[in-house]
């Protein structure tokens, strides 16, 4: 990225810093890796144990490649310590930099003070010049204290003659006596009636010298910029090569602690259309939940030819969102060549993944909530291949309860009758887990719970067969809807079950009992100690020590009911 700016002018000293921290950086990395020797050849045997086999349990070799010496395998690390090894250039490069670059560095090359002191002796002056004016002033006045003998001699400013040498009018005589330019430098400015102005060519220099030391400075400062960024530029694609391989070794260092700390598998990837992960589990989620010193609940996950279609079921917090993304975050880590959240995982090469979870809408483009819902099922059905992964969440619950239970139904038989794609599809519609006589390759799960005590208990695991219930008012309750809507929901839904839907949805319209419980009290009505004694009070008739004695009898009444 540093060199990309700089290719383009719009560089700055940090991205010069970053190409000189990076090359010495590749340097140590290089030097580092060359004294260790490869591992040696893993044997066909070991295999097994690392749970990478083929669908017929015989050991093969692993997929993503490891550093090798032997066996005709070839050695990882080699192109990469190949790519890190620098040619002089380059070298030479990291040294200039290092030489010319100071430690802390502005964005902007026109702020100045990027380049190191002792670099450039030329742009040193013009500093000491510009930070250091006071003190090269008095040299110069010392100077010449000493070269004409009165050491009432003093160089002085003002904003009209500049820099000037004042001597009293009394000694100003053997200044003022011309015995050539090359003996007396001192060049007569301005005659006063105490005192006598000079000037020297020395003087004058210095004074345009000092006028001009901080831009001058800045000039050089970018000059030389301009060429350690042309010298970078020339060099850029042995600078790539470098960055390219530096960038391998992080992605593959950090993965490699993460697997390490986080306790991952290292995943077996074949052609087949495999995907079985046990004991997954979701590697965001799992952070999180350490932080509250809670474990996270491992789950398996089968999708094989012969159920490659999962109807996952259940209530709602019961983890069946963190299930589908977790599944899909393993495929994705999979393929990025990193270990993966599991105690095993077998993956045939997704060649896409889909996923439709949440809800979004696009209402400026004049899409709603559904329509974006229905937008996205639409690409998923008309791109998936049998190759390909699917995670959806809840399809169809944007409109009716038909329609979206219609909608639904279609796009199951769809992904199992034509995309042929694995697929974990989540969903309340009971009536779904139907479809598992008809699609063989149809597996119903649900999130398993317990009920307890008129309260029920998320286990967060998945289980075979279908769930019974959604739960979905007990959810209701967690989130504190009031205790009226809570019985009346309880009661709607024991009629909606129970009874003839449309004869049932016409008697609760008759019968609304949730409105007519609302205007009474929700416990049983009283008379309060504070209601009581201000029926007996006549505001008018009170003095207003009287009001205030009743005020606070009152308020000491009223605290047992605060509390």
């Amino acid at each position: 990225r540093a060199l990309a700016r700089l290719s383009v002018g719009r560089g700055g000293p940090r991205d010069l810093g970053a190409i000189r921290d990076g090359l010495k950086q590749a340097e140590r990395l290089s030097a580092t890796l060359a004294i260790y020797p490869p591992p040696p050849a893993q044997r066909e045997g070991e295999l097994e144990g690392e749970g990478i086999l083929d669908a017929d349990k015989t050991a093969r070799p692993p997929r993503s490649p490891l550093p090798q010496a032997g066996g005709g395998r070839q050695n990882a690390l080699s192109p990469i310590l190949s790519a890190l090894r620098q040619q002089p250039a380059t070298q030479d490069l990291a040294d200039r930099l290092a030489a010319a670059l100071d430690e802390t560095l502005p964005a902007l090359e026109r702020d100045g003070g990027f380049i190191r002191t002792g670099f450039s002796p030329k742009l040193d002056d013009y500093r000491t010049m510009r930070d250091d004016s006071k003190r090269l002033i008095a040299f110069l006045q010392q100077k010449y204290q000493q070269q004409t003998a009165i050491d009432a001699l003093k160089i002085s400013y003002n904003n009209v003659l500049g820099y000037f040498i004042e001597v009293p009018a009394k000694k100003a005589d053997s200044l003022l006596v011309k015995k050539g330019d090359n003996d007396n430098p001192f060049i007569h400015r301005q005659t006063m009636a105490g005192a006598v102005r000079f000037t020297t060519p020395d003087l004058a220099q210095l004074e345009r010298d000092l006028s001009q030391a901080a831009e001058r400075a800045i000039a050089i400062e970018r000059e030389l910029f301009a060429q350690l960024s042309s010298e970078a530029i020339r060099l850029s694609e042995d600078i790539g090569r470098h960055a390219r391989a530096v960038a391998a070794l992080d992605v593959a260092s950090a993965l490699a602690l993460l697997a390490v700390e986080n306790d991952y598998v290292r995943p077996a990837l074949d052609d087949s259309a495999a995907f079985a992960i046990e004991r997954g589990r979701h590697p965001v989620v799992e952070q999180a939940l350490r932080k509250s010193a809670a474990a996270f609940v491992p789950n398996d996950c089968g999708l094989n030819p012969a159920t490659r279609l999962w109807l996952l079921t259940g209530p709602n917090m019961a983890g069946k969102s963190t299930f589908l993304r977790q599944n899909a975050l393993i495929a994705i880590l999979a393929q990025t060549g990193s270990f993966v959240p599991a105690g095993s995982a077998h993956i045939g090469i997704v060649d896409r993944l889909f996923s439709r979870v949440g809800a979004s809408d696009d209402l400026a483009s004049g899409r709603s909530t559904f329509m974006v819902e229905m937008v996205e099922t639409a690409g998923i059905l008309n791109q998936a291949t049998p190759k390909s992964l699917v995670i959806l969440d809840e399809i169809g619950r944007g409109t009716a309860t038909f329609d979206g239970l219609s909608i639904a139904w279609a796009c199951v038989e769809h992904l199992h009758e034509v995309n042929k794609c694995r697929a974990l599809f989540a969903t309340h519609y009971h009536e779904l887990t139907s479809l598992q006589v008809k699609l063989p390759h149809l597996s119903c799960h649900s999130m398993q719970v317990k009920e307890w005590k008129g309260d029920i208990v998320f286990l967060h695991s998945v289980g075979q067969g279908a769930a019974d219930r959604s739960y979905g008012i007990h959810v209701a309750k967690l989130a504190g809807l009031p205790p009226a809507v809570i019985a009346r929901a309880e009661q709607v839904l024991h009629t909606l079950e129970k009874g003839e839907q449309s004869g049932a949805i016409s008697k609760l319209a008759d019968d609304l009992p949730l409105f007519s419980a609302m205007k009474e009290p929700a416990q049983k009505p009283y008379a309060s100690a504070v209601e009581e004694q201000l029926k007996f009070v006549d505001p008018d008739a009170l003095t207003p020590r009287e009001a205030l004695e009743i005020l606070y009898e009152l308020k000491r009444k009223s605290e047992p009911v605060i509390k």
